[in-house]
């Protein structure tokens, strides 16, 4: 059967990030920034409160692959904090969101090749992406290193509870492409969550050997392993015609 979609993971795959959350600085400029909304709290304070609830979160959950949302945490952080109206401490939990990503990232950039790989892809296949993310940051990420337009659907974890390898986050993709498992082609850079989790779909895979991501995991091995996303394009060649 031809394939139809190329369903693509996000970081480590196609955008080099580097982010570093035990970072004092975060929690400082936090707090600081919470005074300007009546909430006066030390860096600690912030810090503990933040990674309780998110504690709590999972504790709820029933995935067995359960993903968090930063949004919800920061939304019930202002909540306990006494912010009663609703829709502030919607827009403020977002704020609170990008604020905790932008200070503890360091490095953001798509890895080299990656625009020409996708430009070649998108004249032949549809393109998707499924990744383990916020959307409240996700989203203007993708926008920031000039990737925007070349995927439908995005699919990111955090709207939907689970994150990879649970199979129910490809089929997201698949049924809002109109697709099956055996039209599409998924590119990752982890074994576990990105191999491992396409191949319980039969999806055909390409691993891409990466600066991140786990580089095995038990007896999974991926459709093609690729030492450079250039490699892509000759993965996708491979697998297409098998």
């Amino acid at each position: 059967m031809a394939i139809k979609g190329i369903l693509f993971d996000l970081y480590g795959t196609l955008i080099d990030i580097e982010t570093d959350e035990s970072m004092d600085e975060i929690y400082r400029g936090i707090a600081h920034y919470l005074t300007y909304h009546g909430v006066y709290l030390h860096r600690w304070e912030v810090r503990e409160r933040y990674y309780r609830i998110m504690q709590e979160q999972k504790a709820a959950s029933h995935e067995e692959h359960s993903e968090i949302d930063v949004e919800a945490i920061w939304n019930d952080f202002l909540r306990q904090e006494g912010v009663k109206q609703a829709q502030a401490r919607k827009d403020l939990a977002v704020i609170l969101a990008q604020l905790y990503r932008g200070i503890s990232r360091k490095r953001l950039q798509l890895y080299p090749g990656v625009k020409i790989v996708l430009n070649d892809l998108r004249i032949h296949y549809r393109l998707a992406l499924i990744s383990d993310a916020q959307p409240c940051f996700a989203l203007p990420e993708i926008q920031a290193v000039g990737l925007n337009g070349y995927f439908s659907p995005i699919i990111i974890s955090a709207d939907y509870g689970f994150r990879k390898p649970d199979p129910k986050l490809f089929q997201k993709a698949l049924h809002a492409m109109k697709l099956k498992s055996t039209d599409v082609i998924y590119v990752g850079n982890d074994m576990f969550r990105d191999i491992y989790g396409a191949s319980l779909l039969g999806i055909k895979n390409i691993f891409v050997d990466s600066n991140q991501g786990a580089k095995s995991y038990k007896d999974v091995a991926p459709g093609y392993r690729a030492q450079h996303i250039e490699d892509v394009l000759i993965g996708v060649a491979a697998l297409a015609s098998s």
